[in-house]
């Protein structure tokens, strides 16, 4: 069964090369491009996983993280943030946050997709 990735982002040309190399690799990719979005996805559609931009428009990353792990529903999905502005605490703030897992733009996608798969794993 392919497990189904929910990215939450706002830059279109960081979803088309992250759900196209995501996809290569057998993940279903569905696409959120803002935090209210993603919180409603996250619902609505069950993925395995989040990856989350943490600057998101209309509600950002960490609310919508928050707004997630808050919901019986959907608090059991992994969610690793992404962002792009890495300062120190940021990474504790994601965690925070509830964010299970936190990586750097730009992507290095080998390690991220170390990440997805030990989040999918563990599950």
């Amino acid at each position: 069964m392919m497990n189904r990735i929910l990215l939450v982002e706002d830059n279109e040309m960081n979803r088309d090369m992250l759900s196209r190399r995501l996809e290569r690799k057998a993940y279903e990719v569905i696409i959120a491009i803002d935090g209210q979005a993603g919180v409603n996805m996250a619902t609505s559609e069950s993925p395995d996983l989040i990856l989350m931009d943490l600057s998101l428009p209309v509600i950002d990353g960490w609310e919508a993280t928050r707004q997630i792990k808050a919901d019986p529903a959907t608090q059991s999905i992994p969610v690793i943030a992404l962002t792009a502005h890495a300062m120190a605490g940021d990474e504790q703030k994601a965690l925070e946050a509830g964010c299970d897992d936190y990586d750097t733009k730009p992507v290095n996608f080998q390690r991220l997709l170390g990440k997805i798969e030990t989040l999918l794993n563990a599950g």
